[in-house]
């Protein structure tokens, strides 16, 4: 088979040729685009889920959505022990520039702009006196709005501003913001506050969080009202159709069929999640000879892609962590691949577990596994489990 026509594409945040098994989450999105183009009260969105499933996707199809409404869109990836001041003003400006060629007052534009660089300006992590960052439109600085120092306050400003502007041409402002779970807590109740304020007053700007599973524990503990500010849309891996969709619908574009035997051993090893069907289809149209593939040549490419995955997908997270990390996760991996008891983690390592605190803190913090609920932690990436047991101890 031609590796040059592969349709099929493993990547992180990358779109599949066939973004299968969505249509609930895109049908959501285009509500709330909808009902805030016609000035209704709607809350912002958070996607959550492991890792694979497709949430960058996801946000960046949203994305997609809301420019071909001609909305401003801004997109920012969190990272931990970072400010959003600044990544925020950035996205915003980026929003901006996209109205700003059909808004009808350059000043109002000039007067936002003025507003976003004492926002920006304001970055407690900047060297006194100094400003790494300000709008390439050269303005100066505006005085006594979104400029006191509390990002609560003035991210909650910046907002309300930014959402006039949009209004001024009908439209909306959208936020996109990925790995949402590692804004820092001060930052979450900031963001939080300000995403209220603007459900209330029914400015045109929403945001759109993307993130793990604990992600929407983390904003309860922000704000109690948060449960009732987002829109939560929780993914899992595809049901056995749309995964065979995902398959089926890009390889008919290049004439090229799946035996139903194939598929059915696709699945099995794919187990429906995004990123592993891309994989597994990326390699065994490689190795396949002709059309139609079949379950003999998935068997050939199957050990492959589980060395890609192995490497590229965990592997890479594996190396990361600490040699008293992967006891902690090889410890959990040797009781099951379900959300486990903190405290079976340390029975199963001879320990008491607030000696293992430190090595959980820590790999919450890389991303590697996540609070499930209070006392139950689990791996943030399918799979992740299986991969350990099959690693020296």
């Amino acid at each position: 088979m031609d590796p040059v026509r592969n349709p099929y594409a493993p990547g992180a945040g990358q779109r599949p040729p066939e973004l299968a098994g969505r249509d609930r989450e895109l049908q959501q999105f285009e509500i709330v685009l909808e009902r805030v183009a016609r000035g209704r009260p709607e809350r912002s969105m958070v996607v959550t889920g492991l890792r694979g499933v497709g949430k960058t996707v996801l946000l960046n199809t949203f994305k997609s959505m809301a420019m071909q409404r001609l909305w401003g869109t801004g997109k920012i990836e969190a990272r931990p022990e970072q400010s959003i001041r600044r990544p925020v003003a950035a996205a915003l400006h980026m929003a901006i520039r996209e109205l700003a060629p059909r808004h009808r007052a350059p000043e109002r534009i000039e007067e936002f702009l003025g507003v976003l660089k004492a926002f920006a300006m304001r970055d407690p992590s900047a060297a006194k006196g100094t400003s790494h960052w300000s709008p390439a439109i050269d303005v100066p600085a505006g005085r006594g709005r979104a400029d006191s120092g509390d990002l609560e306050i003035d991210l909650t400003e910046l907002f309300v501003d930014a959402a006039a502007v949009a209004t001024d041409l009908g439209v909306g402002i959208a936020l996109f913001i990925d790995e949402m779970q590692d804004v820092q807590a001060p930052d979450v109740s900031a963001l939080c506050a300000a995403c209220h304020e603007l459900s209330q007053s029914g400015g045109p700007l929403i945001v759109v969080g993307a993130g793990l599973p604990h992600l929407p524990s983390v904003l309860s503990a922000s704000k109690s009202y948060s449960e009732r500010l987002f829109r939560y849309a929780r993914i899992d891996r595809l049901d056995r159709e749309a995964a065979d969709l995902a398959l089926i619908a890009p390889a008919e574009s290049e004439g090229v069929e799946f035996t139903q035997e194939a598929l059915d051993a696709l699945y099995e090893a794919a187990d429906g999640y995004p990123y592993f069907v891309q994989a597994y289809g990326k390699v065994a149209w490689d190795l396949a000879l002709r059309s139609p593939i079949t379950a003999d040549d998935i068997r050939v490419s199957a050990p492959e892609a589980e060395e890609e995955l192995a490497v590229g997908f965990f592997g890479s997270r594996y190396e990361r962590a600490t040699p008293a990390e992967r006891d902690y996760m090889h410890a959990m991996a040797s009781i099951g691949d379900e959300p486990v008891a903190t405290s079976e983690v340390a029975d199963g390592l001879g320990r008491k577990p607030s000696s293992l605190s430190p090595a959980r803190d820590s790999l919450i913090k890389k991303g590697l596994i996540y609070s499930a609920e209070r006392g139950l932690i689990a791996f943030t990436v399918p799979h992740f489990g299986k991969f350990l047991r099959s690693q020296p101890v």
